[in-house]
């Protein structure tokens, strides 16, 4: 199927492209219809017949066996690895408080850490005096420059070291593989937050060489909030006692003899909304099947790094984004204007979602396989008509009346 029919087919199973031009996966995906309707056809049984038979158990246990093999097949990985969590930063957490930290041991991590990878660091500095290092990674764009800052820091020992594998700020990947191999000749673990990368670009994890990585549900691999998953190397998980457990984390639960299940599956402490689970599980699998991951990334990253020279190309606008190692987000400001006011003016003038990242203060998109080269222009035209003013010279701009389609009446 040619380009554009393949995503005018894509779109018109991902309604919430057509109600404004979408791009802020980097804090939810649009979901597709047919995980709506399968979350609500599980919603609707359990109104209808209850949840508390004891026969619908084992029918849960299936569907969460569900999502764990199709988050492994999305992310190239054994299910047996892959344990299902409510968001990243709940794997991060299941991981980081399960080491054996000792006050005075030393966690690495990078200058720009979002607040859900920070938040597990800075909860061990308060409860354990676990010592945490932010290592200056420039904008993430210059690999080598991150490696060797990272090898600077390890010259003192550290238990371990958390970074994202695509910095939500600049929307540079990180070698992390690389960082992998730092860690292990360290004797310290490698703790990837996958938030950005995750359904975004190509990731085997199998071959990435880390100890552990956390992923969301609902950013790009459009699945509903309140989902997520965790990748734990199995040597890593079968050596470690969780800091969190519940019933399901035990493969035998007996209060003389318990025996933890083998894999990332005792990071598993506590229930999952059933709805959600097999939302979660269409989603991957409409992905995997249905869009095809290859072309999605491809043209995906394609488009990302084409938006990034255009903009850059704008009178007084600055891309912030790190090329060309670049995912699928591109941050930029523009001069004389602050991220906030800028995003304020660009999003509703071009009918647009997108947000601004205060902690390097740019306007960010994020950009899916969904996107057209279309809203692209017209964003880049907004961006154009915006940075030609001053906060204070910019006319007001026309208010739009929607239809019931969610589409703006001319």
């Amino acid at each position: 199927m040619p380009d554009p029919e393949r995503v005018a087919a894509v779109r018109e199973l991902l309604p919430a492209t057509r109600a404004a031009i979408y791009l802020n996966a980097g804090t939810c995906g649009p979901v597709p219809a047919e995980s709506q309707r399968a979350m609500d056809e599980q919603a609707a049984r359990e109104l209808a017949v209850g949840r508390a038979s004891p026969d619908l158990w084992p029918e849960a246990q299936a569907r969460m066996d569900e999502a764990r093999a199709s988050v492994a097949a999305v992310m190239v990985a054994d299910p047996a690895d892959i344990a299902l969590t409510h968001s990243t930063t709940d794997g991060l957490n299941a991981v980081v408080a399960s080491l054996p930290w000792r006050p005075g041991d030393r966690v690495l991590t990078t200058n720009q850490e979002h607040p859900g990878g920070l938040g597990p660091l800075l909860a061990l500095r308060e409860r354990l005096g676990v010592e945490v290092e932010r290592v200056d990674v420039g904008d993430g764009g210059d690999p080598d420059q991150v490696v060797a800052a990272f090898e600077a820091a390890l010259a003192r020992p550290a238990r371990a070291i958390l970074a994202s594998h695509v910095l939500w700020t600049t929307g540079a990947v990180l070698p992390v593989a690389r960082i992998g191999v730092l860690a292990r000749a360290a004797g310290a673990v490698s703790v990837i937050d996958g938030a950005q990368s995750a359904g975004a670009i190509p990731v085997v994890l199998d071959e990435l060489g880390v100890d552990a990585y956390a992923m969301p549900g609902q950013k790009w691999l459009l699945g509903p909030e309140g989902m997520g998953a965790l990748w734990v190397r199995r040597g890593l998980a079968d050596a470690t006692v969780p800091a969190l457990a519940g019933y399901i984390s035990y493969e035998t639960f007996d209060f003389e003899a318990p025996l933890l299940r083998p894999g990332a599956r005792r990071f598993e402490a506590t229930g999952f909304h059933r709805p959600s689970v097999v939302g979660f599980a269409r989603s991957l699998g409409w992905l995997a099947m249905s869009v095809g991951m290859p072309w999605a990334q491809q043209r995906a990253t394609r488009l990302a790094r084409g938006m990034a020279d255009r903009l850059a190309d704008i009178p007084g606008v600055t891309v912030v984004t790190a090329r060309p190692t670049q995912g699928t987000l591109v941050s930029f400001r523009i001069a004389g204007w602050t991220a906030a006011e800028a995003a304020g003016e660009v999003g509703p003038r071009a009918m647009a979602t997108l947000r601004d990242v205060a902690a390097v203060d740019a306007v960010r998109l994020s950009i899916g396989f969904w996107t057209t080269e279309a809203e692209l222009d017209r964003v880049a035209e907004i961006v154009e008509h915006v940075a030609g003013h001053t906060p204070e010279s910019l006319p007001p701009r026309r208010l739009a009346v929607l239809g019931s389609d969610g589409r703006p009446l001319d």
